[in-house]
């Protein structure tokens, strides 16, 4: 079995009110990884993600680009412990 990793991306451009988190969800279910995405107050969204390497180096490269009407300037990413949480939501 793979090892799992987990990794927290924040996501800076025009991110907000155009469809990115709820992509975001179905781009990770479909790719079989955990965690979550939320909206951060600064403008940026928020997403950790967890499952194996290849899963979540999947999922990371496409926050880069986003979906249709997302403008990604830029995505910060940092290592974090995974935590085994299951499946993958929407927080506020």
């Amino acid at each position: 079995m793979d090892d799992v990793i987990r990794r927290r991306a924040l996501v800076h451009g025009t991110v907000q009110g155009v469809g990115y988190r709820f992509s975001t969800e179905g781009e990770a279910d479909r790719l079989g990884v955990d965690g979550f995405v939320r909206n951060r107050a600064d403008g940026t969204v928020e997403v950790e993600a967890e499952g194996t390497p290849e899963a979540v180096g999947m999922l990371l490269a496409w926050l880069e680009e986003g979906p249709a009407g997302s403008v990604v300037e830029r995505v910060d990413v940092e290592e974090l412990a995974p935590t085994g949480e299951g499946g993958f939501e929407t927080r506020r």
